[in-house]
């Protein structure tokens, strides 16, 4: 009975883990795109935005970058029997 439980608990993981890495790219076009429309607005160059979210846009990478390997893991693990 473990080892279904554990193979459902492990499905539920992997579906989590997709759908944080779709948030997180969502957030980040919608981070991207919002702050370059603003910029635009307040007259900023692209270059100094870009400078200014790049901090922000490599934290979100790293944590996909966490979130893919995690899945690559999970996905790759045999199933118990």
């Amino acid at each position: 009975m473990t080892s279904s439980t554990d193979a459902a608990t492990a499905q539920v993981t992997i579906e989590e883990i997709n759908e944080l890495i779709a948030e997180f790219e969502k957030y980040r076009e919608r981070l991207m795109n919002e702050t370059l429309d603003a910029a635009k607005k307040a007259k900023m160059s692209k270059k100094e935005t870009m400078a200014r979210l790049e901090p922000e846009l490599a934290q979100i990478e790293t944590a996909l970058t966490q979130l893919r390997a995690q899945l690559d893991t999970l996905t790759s693990e045999p199933a118990a029997d």
